[in-house]
């Protein structure tokens, strides 16, 4: 009969050390998809409509080209084909920033951005996708001042902590083929009477790219992660 053999010490250490590096790649999937407490992410929620302009504002700069054509959802474009995370979250992150109240209702501006969820429920968070986009309440007075906003966007990268984990445990990523991006870029508001302004902006994604598929958006960080 052969005797049963248990791990030795060496092997324990590995097996734990693996543990602990999915654990934390898991970790990062969750705190996205999880639905945790506070995931509304606020980085890039408008402040609200922006106060009337003084008599002296400039004359009103010409309003921004309203995408209708066969790539958009009214005036959210629509998700690139494209399998790499980076690529899809700069795009993603643009069609997060922009808007234009004055040929959107909120409820069609947020049936643009459901066209780039992932259909997978159970990596889908749409809670903090909609916590992104104003109130109804807010929407309206938004609409009422003409306010819209473009986006450009300066760069897309892997977080630190995502890239270390990935690298010490690549197979981790084949739970749920998410990944977590950090974009960086710049919002522009414009509102009626010429008034405007900009703000930088940063935040993370959690976008799905399984093999031989376009990739889609799972959710929004509740921070940004370096």
């Amino acid at each position: 009969m052969s005797k049963q053999r248990f791990p030795t010490g060496s092997e324990r250490s590995a097996n734990s050390s693996a543990m602990a590096r999915r654990a934390v790649m898991v970790g990062i999937i969750l705190a996205v998809l999880a639905g945790a407490a506070g995931l509304v992410g606020y980085l890039t929620r408008p402040e609200g409509p922006k106060p009337p302009p003084t008599s002296d504002s400039r004359s009103a700069p010409p309003a921004p080209h309203q995408t209708t054509h066969h790539g958009s959802r009214g005036t959210v474009a629509t998700p690139p084909h494209t399998d790499d995370p980076v690529t899809f979250a700069k795009a993603a992150t643009k069609a997060l920033w922009t808007y234009d109240t004055r040929h959107a209702s909120r409820a069609e501006h947020l049936s643009g951005l459901k066209a780039w969820m992932t259909g997978e429920k159970r990596y889908r968070d749409w809670k903090s996708v909609n916590g992104q986009v104003p109130d109804t309440t807010l929407w309206s007075r938004m609409r009422d001042n003409a306010q819209r906003a473009t986006a450009s966007v300066e760069e897309g990268h892997l977080p630190e902590a995502f890239k270390t984990a990935l690298a010490q445990d690549p197979g981790a990523i084949r739970q749920a083929y998410v990944y977590a991006v950090t974009v960086t870029g710049k919002q522009s508001l414009a509102w009626k009477h010429g008034g405007s302004g900009a703000e930088p902006h940063q935040v993370t994604l959690a976008v799905q790219c399984q093999p031989h598929h376009d990739c889609a958006l799972s959710g929004v960080l509740p921070e940004v992660a370096p």
